[in-house]
C-alpha cells in the first residue's frame, strides 16, 4: 500500500515537472484565438498576427527582391484563410534585414506591441550569432517577458538554413542558438517552431539544400512552405 503510494505520488510529481518544462503544444496553445477566428459577422474581431525578426519573415529571397507574398507570414495567412473563411485576420510584419534580437528588442514596446497583437511570431537566430549566446537570450527574454506581461502569446523559431553551415552538423553555432530557443519555449510554457530541423530533415531525406533556398541565407517559396506548414499547425 505504501509503495503503491508512493509511486503514485513520484509519478504525479513527475508528471508535474515535465509540463512546468514544456513548450506549448500546437494542438492546444492557441484554443482561445481558434475559437475567435471560428466566429462569424458581427460577432467576429480582427485578430493581429505579428511577425517579428530579419530578413526572412521580412520577405527577402535574392536580395534586394522583397517577396512579401511568397514569404512564410503571408503563406501563413492563406493557409489560415483557407481553415477560416469567415475570420478577419491582420499580418503586421514589423522584421527588418540585417536586425538582430538586440535591435528588435529595442524597438518592441514601440513597433511590436503597439499593434496589440493576439500572436507574435519572433524568428531572429539566423543574426543572432554576430551578438552571441548570451547577449541573445537576453534579448529573446526582455521581449518574452514584456509580451507574456500583456497576456500575448508567442510563438518562437529556430533559424532557417545559411548554406555556409554545414546543415547536417548538429553541433553548429545555428543548432546552439536553437537549442537555447527551444529551451526558452520550455521555460516561458510558449510555442516553438524548429525551422532548422524542417530544413535537415529535407535534406537527409535526399532534397539538395539549393531547391530550397533563394540565395546563401534566404529560403525560396518551397523553403518558406515548410515553415508556414509547421506554424499552420498551431491553428489547426
Amino acid at each position: 500500500m505504501k509503495k503503491t503510494y508512493w509511486a503514485s505520488l513520484l509519478l504525479c510529481l513527475l508528471g508535474m515537472t515535465f509540463q512546468a518544462y514544456s513548450q506549448a503544444s500546437p494542438a492546444d496553445y492557441l484554443s482561445d484565438i481558434k475559437l475567435e477566428l471560428k466566429k462569424e459577422w458581427p460577432k467576429n474581431r480582427l485578430i493581429n498576427l505579428v511577425f517579428h525578426g530579419h530578413s526572412v519573415p521580412a520577405g527577402y529571397f535574392k536580395t534586394p527582391q522583397v517577396n512579401t507574398l511568397g514569404a512564410y507570414p503571408y503563406q501563413v495567412l492563406t493557409l489560415i484563410k483557407e481553415q477560416y473563411p469567415y475570420a478577419t485576420v491582420n499580418i503586421i510584419n514589423t522584421s527588418i534585414g540585417g536586425e538582430n534580437a538586440e535591435k528588435g528588442a529595442s524597438r518592441f514596446e514601440q513597433e511590436v506591441l503597439a499593434h496589440r497583437p493576439d500572436v507574435i511570431f519572433i524568428d531572429y537566430a539566423l543574426n543572432d550569432r554576430g551578438i552571441g549566446l548570451e547577449r541573445a537570450k537576453i534579448a529573446w527574454e526582455k521581449m518574452i517577458q514584456s509580451a507574456k506581461s500583456k497576456g500575448i502569446k508567442l510563438i518562437l523559431l529556430s533559424a532557417s538554413p545559411d548554406q555556409r553551415v554545414e546543415i547536417k552538423d548538429t553541433a553548429s553555432t545555428l543548432d546552439e542558438h536553437g537549442t537555447q530557443i527551444r529551451e526558452l519555449a520550455k521555460t516561458h510554457q510558449i510555442g516553438f517552431v524548429d525551422s532548422y530541423a524542417l530544413f535537415r530533415s529535407q535534406v537527409q531525406a535526399g532534397v539538395a539544400i539549393t531547391d530550397l533556398m533563394s540565395q546563401v541565407n534566404h529560403p525560396n517559396e518551397k523553403g518558406h512552405a515548410l515553415i508556414a506548414k509547421e506554424l499552420i499547425k498551431f491553428f489547426k
